[in-house]
């Protein structure tokens, strides 16, 4: 999550995470910093119920400066998350911040839509630019996790996402562990299997889902959905 982490959060070295010298950052960057990350952590692995209460914290944290662009980023990184699980939805929390968000954050925003203007692409963050072809190898090419998985939701919302970037997104949520996400590609590889004629891989599949959402007969598993219908 570091990568996306840092383009969301920070518009400088000084903003919600800490540089490595210098003098030390104020506590509630700190705390900021790490009430995010385990809101984010949390959604990946389906646990709602912690995600709000950490984001919550998070809010509150950033609240404490007055400073709207911090927050659209806040609101940007849990959206992002969203969006990695197949979760196309309006980024309400960020669209009340848009007035007053920068450029960067705005474009951002748009991105996560599938609306992002060509003139606007050079203010996103490197991976996201490398995968707006939609071709899976640079897909592969994003080192960091969530950014890969956000890459290819937002190829999946507006129709580029080819059967090798939904195989990429499942590998990559399935090595995370996460839950949620891999819940939602998995639940498009199936439909697509439907789709192909190839009951077997179908089925195969739709095991594979029940396997992830129950671990044990007769245990419920995580929330999680099994994705949307491409």
């Amino acid at each position: 999550m570091n990568a996306h982490f840092k383009f969301l959060l920070t518009a400088s070295c000084a903003a919600l995470v800490a540089c490595s010298s210098g003098p030390k950052a104020p506590d509630w960057q700190m705390e900021a910093k790490s009430a995010m990350e385990r809101s984010v952590n949390a959604y990946m692995e389906g646990n709602s119920r912690v995600e709000a209460m950490e984001f919550g914290r998070a809010r509150s944290e950033v609240s404490s400066t007055g400073r709207a662009d911090l927050m659209a980023r806040a609101e940007l990184l849990r959206c992002a998350s969203r969006v990695a699980s197949l979760v196309l939805e309006p980024c309400a929390g960020f669209e009340r911040l848009r007035q007053d968000a920068p450029a960067a954050e705005r474009a951002y925003a748009d991105y996560l839509a599938g609306k992002l203007q060509p003139q606007d692409a050079a203010l996103l963050p490197a991976a996201q630019r490398a995968s707006a072809t939609g071709d899976v190898a640079s897909l592969k090419g994003i080192a960091d996790p969530l950014s890969q998985l956000v890459a290819a939701g937002v190829l999946f919302q507006t129709g580029r996402a080819s059967p090798a970037v939904v195989q990429q997104a499942v590998d990559t949520a399935s090595s995370q562990g996460w839950r949620r996400p891999l819940l939602a590609w998995l639940g498009v590889q199936a439909q697509l299997a439907d789709k192909a004629g190839d009951a077997s891989e179908a089925a195969r599949l739709r095991r594979r889902i029940a396997l992830t959402e129950n671990p044990s007969p007769g245990v419920s598993g995580a929330p999680g959905t099994a994705g949307p219908k491409p």
